[in-house]
């Protein structure tokens, strides 16, 4: 029992790594801001500023940049800084839905791998009630992490936007979401990017769905404080032509997967026009056309890893899945 109660202090000093790790590493999730995943950005943004320093008001709010930087495509310049606390909701020309893999990305412009601040992503498919991913903070909670200084390592983080450097995505997959009732996850509307204030004290730590306090940069009292958003990208939309209730899922299958020497594609209807297979690094390692309603990937020289197979429909409607090669 010692033993035991020993491993869970080490893990509550020193943080648990498990998930995806940063950009260049075998295993990331980041999403390039070039990516042929991302087939759509936001069209609209309102932002409510929050505060240069929570706990000194007298200073105001943030102030850089403005609601248009967040529209459109990333580029990693021009960003809008949410301050403290602050919020910014997004819309789009069509609805986000839950595609196969990941369905949309937030990209900040952290200027490195380990200077990241994060912020909570929530979701609704009414504009009014809003639900957030459960975000995962492994990071240490005994010192404060100060405005220059470094959060580390990315894979003590989940569901957290700003897990990647400038000009990487942070993607989301709303299956996290599938079991939220007042939620429709195939019709996303609005997308809302809430600030982590980062400070891990009360009266103003923010927590993680463990109910451990977020540890990020602070305080930042400038201008540009708190989380910048540069923009939000779409990797899952409605299709044009397909009834928005046709659950695509079950129209197409990937197997098996994970996969080793092979994967196999099969389409229901003629859906699918063409597939590209895509490493870490937004590269296309695998592409071609659809001729049936079958494909077979030769995988077999394919390095060990993650990849995301994107389906381009003959509609025009992407849909995206996440692969792991053994």
């Amino acid at each position: 029992m010692k033993r035991l109660i020993y491993f869970f202090s080490l893990i509550s000093i020193y943080g648990y790594s498990q998930f995806a790790p940063q950009v260049g590493q075998t295993g990331t999730t980041a999403i390039y801001k070039d990516s042929s995943l991302i087939v759509n950005w936001a069209t609209t943004c309102n932002v409510l500023r929050g505060w240069q320093d929570i706990s000194n008001t007298g200073l105001g709010k943030a102030t850089a940049g403005d609601s248009s930087m967040a529209i459109g495509h990333a580029d990693g310049t021009g960003v809008v800084s949410l301050g403290d606390g602050g919020s910014a909701i997004l819309t789009f020309q069509s609805p986000i839905k839950n595609g196969l893999g990941f369905d949309f990305c937030v990209f900040e412009n952290s200027f490195n791998a380990t200077f990241l601040e994060l912020a909570f992503v929530e979701v609704s498919s009414n504009g009014i009630n809003f639900f957030r991913f459960p975000a995962t903070s492994n990071t240490q909670t005994l010192t404060q992490i100060g405005a220059f200084d470094n959060v580390g390592d990315a894979t003590k983080l989940n569901n957290l936007a700003g897990k990647y450097q400038v000009n990487y995505g942070t993607p989301f997959d709303l299956q996290d979401l599938q079991s939220v009732a007042g939620l429709d996850i195939n019709n996303i509307t609005h997308i809302k990017i809430i600030d982590v204030v980062g400070n891990i004290n009360l009266p103003y730590a923010t927590y993680d769905k463990n109910n451990n306090p977020i540890n990020d940069p602070w305080a930042t009292p400038f201008a540009s404080s708190g989380f910048d958003l540069d923009a939000v990208g779409v990797i899952n939309q409605q299709p044009v032509g397909i009834n928005e209730k046709t659950d695509l899922k079950n129209l197409i299958s990937v197997f098996p997967n994970p996969c080793s020497n092979y994967l196999t594609i099969h389409s229901s209807l003629g859906l699918v026009k063409s597939y590209k297979l895509v490493n870490e690094f937004a590269e296309i390692v695998l592409a071609e056309d659809f001729k049936n309603s079958v494909a077979y990937l030769n995988t077999s020289s394919l390095t060990k890893g993650f990849y995301i197979l994107q389906l381009i429909l003959k509609d025009g409607g992407h849909v995206s899945k996440k692969i792991i090669k053994l």
